[in-house]
């Protein structure tokens, strides 16, 4: 049995910064893409960012480019969203994710993804 555990939400003023963390655990899944998405009240799911297993493809969403950055910890089975430059509309449950088909370009489709954690809130004020 897989489990993501997010962490690492909170609430924050514009223009202020946070970590997020998520944690694997049982199965390990080192070598797959990881990524995160977000959800406002009222909206679809969305994509935010995607990491390969090596870390070096990485694909952002247009709206978190340059104020977003997505890492990872193979060793510590742990995937990273720093986030920078924070706006209001940033404010959403962020969600991390794994798609376990090692032989797939990081995918900016909530449906390529395998293994789902249970959100962290972040809120973002203005």
């Amino acid at each position: 049995q897989v489990q993501l555990v997010e962490s690492g939400g909170g609430l924050v003023q514009a223009g202020g910064s946070l970590r997020l963390s998520c944690a694997q655990s049982g199965r390990t899944f080192a070598i797959y893409t990881m990524a995160w998405f977000r959800q406002a009240p009222g909206k679809e799911r969305e994509f935010v960012a995607a990491t390969n297993w090596r870390g070096g493809n990485t694909v952002y969403a247009d709206s978190v480019k340059g104020r977003f950055t997505i890492s990872r910890d193979n060793a510590k089975n742990t995937v990273y969203l720093q986030m920078n430059s924070l706006k209001p509309e940033d404010t959403a449950v962020y969600y991390c994710a794994i798609d376990t088909n090692q032989w797939r370009a990081p995918s900016k489709e909530s449906g390529a993804y395998d293994y789902w954690g249970k959100g962290t809130q972040v809120t973002v004020s203005s």
